[in-house]
Formats: structure tokens, sequence, C-alpha cells
């Protein structure tokens, strides 16, 4: 995608525009033009597989008339589908209810600016990502491997009938792999705006090393533990967090533990929204066209602000903070770049060569150092709420657990399921440490959303299940 695209983009959207005029020229109308270009390589019993590539325009389009709201959406991007996704999206704002809460649209705005997109990674070849795949399935040396290296591309153009624009271009690089040695797994999984940054080998390494050391676990009681979180399982928190507690909808409906101005947190937490901040894909305006910054929503423990788009914004009487997603009248808005602050202290190198232990990188091995007894932890997975209020999950440990004792990882250690309030796990006097390393990690609710998060030493998490039961 280049310059040409981004001018169709816009062309679509004036059309998008021009066609509601015509049809009910008093309608508040937006409109959002993405293009995707999408490379995927896939892996599995350590060889490619399976080459993907995908380019797709989709056109969506909002228009509020009569004290009604609707949306339609459409890929065919010529004038028949055009008109045909205009027409079927009046229709049903004249079927769809009142919308006493319709908050407006965007007015003109300045849009702060992203890096632009590195252009090696948006041009990226299958060969370039196959030989991330190779140096990864070499790293492994011997153990079956598995997993997926993807390039992506993204135009955004943003339109409205109050005659505010905006546009981006953006790209990222990402995989995510496992080696397995027997029934034990290891895991690597990275986010970054350059190709030439995602180290195959490295990733392959880190991987086998997790495998290796994960041979013959044994079986712990359920009980709680002292626990050192590795950055792919603080993304599934922080996830969690972002979702369901820092959304104006959900604390609206009275769903969110949230409470502004409290100190709900350890002051080693501090939480913020940036998307000119992140090493993935990201865009300084949201779908309804709101400009994006810096946000601080956890700030030293203190819980400070939750995310809105137009409509809860309003509701709250503070305004957009830029975060409107697709769906986000059913979900609310949700912080998409949000990032666990690391400890600005950088960890010695020397940490991770002499610790011996599985762990991810050196400021892992330093927190693992300071536990006397407890679990180290690579990944949470298959995360379900069980209580929305005061955000208890329950989910399984995944790709590597080992047991610590007196600061050394001794064995590898059976899946647990656990059911944890994830804010308690980091309240006052919980959080025992934090990495100095926050890589940026995928979202699993879809493109464009990632975390950066770095390791966490937490006092207990609480693990109710074992391979017993």
């Amino acid at each position: 995608m280049n310059e040409a695209e981004r001018g169709a983009n816009a062309s679509t959207a004036d059309a998008v525009l021009d066609l509601v005029r015509a049809a009910v020229p008093d309608a508040e109308a937006e409109v959002l033009v993405t293009s995707t270009d999408l490379g995927l390589t896939r892996f599995a019993n350590s060889y490619i597989h399976q080459n993907v590539s995908d380019t797709a325009t989709r056109v969506s389009l909002r228009l509020h008339t009569d004290g009604r709201t609707a949306t339609g959406a459409t890929t065919l991007v010529d004038g028949d589908g055009l008109t045909s996704m205009v027409d079927r999206t009046v229709d049903a704002a004249r079927l769809s209810p009142p919308d006493p809460r319709w908050a407006g649209l965007t007015a003109p705005t300045e849009v702060p600016s992203v890096a632009d997109p590195d252009e090696a990674t948006a041009a990226a070849t299958p060969a370039d990502r196959a030989a991330r795949v190779r140096a990864f399935v070499d790293a492994v040396d011997g153990l079956e491997s598995a997993g997926y290296c993807q390039t992506a591309v993204w135009t955004i153009t943003f339109a409205n009938s109050a005659g505010h624009r905006a546009s981006a271009r953006t790209a990222e690089a990402s995989m995510d792999g496992i080696a397995r040695d027997g029934l034990a797994d290891g895991l690597a999984r990275l986010v970054v705006r350059r190709l030439a940054d995602l180290d195959g080998a490295l990733l392959g390494e880190r991987a086998a090393r997790k495998a290796r050391a994960g041979r013959d676990p044994v079986e712990l009681p359920p009980g709680r533990y002292e626990v050192v979180l590795e950055p792919t399982a603080v993304a599934d928190v922080l996830q969690m967090i972002g979702i369901y507690g820092f959304n104006g909808k959900v604390l609206a409906d009275r769903r969110s533990f949230v409470e502004i101005g409290a100190v709900q947190f350890d002051p080693a937490i501090s939480l913020v929204d940036d998307p000119t901040d992140v090493d993935g894909a990201a865009w300084a305006f949201d779908i309804e066209g709101t400009p994006r910054g810096r946000t601080v929503f956890a700030d030293a423990g203190v819980s400070r602000v939750v995310a809105h788009d137009r409509r809860t914004g309003a509701q709250a009487g503070t305004g957009s903070t830029g975060h409107a997603v697709p769906g986000g009248l059913a979900l609310g808005p949700v912080p998409g770049n949000l990032a666990l602050l690391p400890d600005p202290r950088p960890a010695p190198r020397e940490a991770e060569e002499a610790s011996g232990t599985p762990a991810a990188d050196a400021s892992v091995a330093e927190l693992v150092g300071d536990v006397g007894r407890g679990l180290l932890v690579t990944d949470n997975w298959y995360t379900r709420i069980l209580d929305p209020r005061t955000l208890v999950v329950t989910g399984l440990t995944r790709n590597g657990v080992w047991l610590i004792e007196d600061g050394v990882v001794t064995r590898p250690v059976q899946n647990l399921r656990f059911t944890q309030s994830y804010p308690l796990a980091l309240a006052p006097g919980a959080v025992l440490g934090v990495g100095s390393v926050a890589p940026t990690l995928p979202s699993s609710w879809g493109p464009t959303m990632n975390y950066r998060a770095p390791a966490l030493r937490l006092a207990a998490w609480n693990y109710t299940g074992n391979a017993s039961g």
C-alpha cells in the first residue's frame, strides 16, 4: 500500500458521504475506510505448510438521522457496492429505535502524527517471512516447532459530514512460535514495527530453552503461590483489566472494579495507553475520528481515568478519550495499546546467563532470584471472567511452569488452573517487583491491539486445580 491507495481511500470516503447527502441531506454521517495487506506464513512439524496473502478494503458507515442511528459496511468499493451499503444503512436507520444518547460527530480537529511505517516491512515477501521461520526452526535444534510469522500494513481513512478528516498508514511484524520436547512446550512471542527487528533465531532459542526445561513436570497441590509472571502472562492481565475495567461503558453499567481517584494498585503499577509509543501498529485516532494521545489510566497505583468514546464520554461529562472501537455500542471503549510501565532500572544481562532459568529475559531472571518459594509462569490462557465486578478470572497455565526455591528454578510443574481477581493480585503491597524489559505482545482480540508488558513478581496467585482435579 502506498500514497496512491491512501488517496483512493479518501476518494471512497468522500463518495460515501456524497451518497448519504443525496439520500438523506440532513443526516450526520461518518465513514471509515480500512485497507489491509496481510501476509501470513504458518509452520508446523518444523516446516512451512501455508502461506496466505490477503489484500482487502472495508468501508464502514455510521449515520444518524431523525434521532435514530444505524451502521453498515461493505467490502465492495465500486459504485454499486457503495450505493447498496448506503441504501441499506438508511433503511436500517428508519427502522431503528430512537437513540437519545447520540453524542454527535467529531468536529474538525488536528490529529497527532505517528511514525511512518517501515517500508521494508510493508513490502515484505513470503521469502522474508520464511527466513525468520527458518531461523526459528534451526534454533530449536531438532525439537518440533510450530507457529507463524506475519507482516501487515494498514491504510486507514476517516471522514465525516462535519468536515473532519484523518488518515494514517501503519505496519507491523509479529511472530508466535512454540518448541516441543515430548509433552513439554516452550513459547516465544513478539510484535515489532520493523521486520528487521524480528529475530527468529533468538525467539527459537528462547522457546527451545523453555521446552527442554519443561521435561518431566511434577504435580503441585492447589494453593496460593508467590509468582513471577512472564510478559506473555502479564499481557493477558492487561487485556482483561483494559477491556473489562478501564472501560467507560462497563463503569457506567456498574460492572467495573475501577474507582476513579482511589488507590487500587500497588505504587509500582502505572498503566498508560499511548499509540505513539508502542512497537506494534497503532494510529492516533479512533473509529469516530477522535484524536488519541497519551492517556494515563493508573498512576503509581491510583486509578485516574477510564477509556471513553463519544457516547460514554458525553454520558460521563468528560468527553471522548479516543478509544472508540468496532462493536463499541455493546462492548464499550477499549484501550488498544495499554502498557504497564517497566522498572526503569536496567537488569544486567549476566543475570540471565548466570541463573540457568528458562526466563524470557534478564529482568525475569532477576525477579526469580528474589523468590523464596513460588512459581515461574510463562502464559495464562483460556481465561474467562467469573465475576465482572471484582474481575475474578479463571484460566490455565500454559507453555511452561516451574517451581522456584530459594531464588532458583528447581523443577518443572504440571499445568494448574487458577481463580484469581486480577486487581487484587496487583493491589497495594501485592506487587513485589516489576521487570525492566517490556516487549510488545499481540492481543487475542484483533489486529493493531497490543500490550507492552514487563514481568511481574506478585505476592500471591490463587491456584484452584491441578492435573488431578
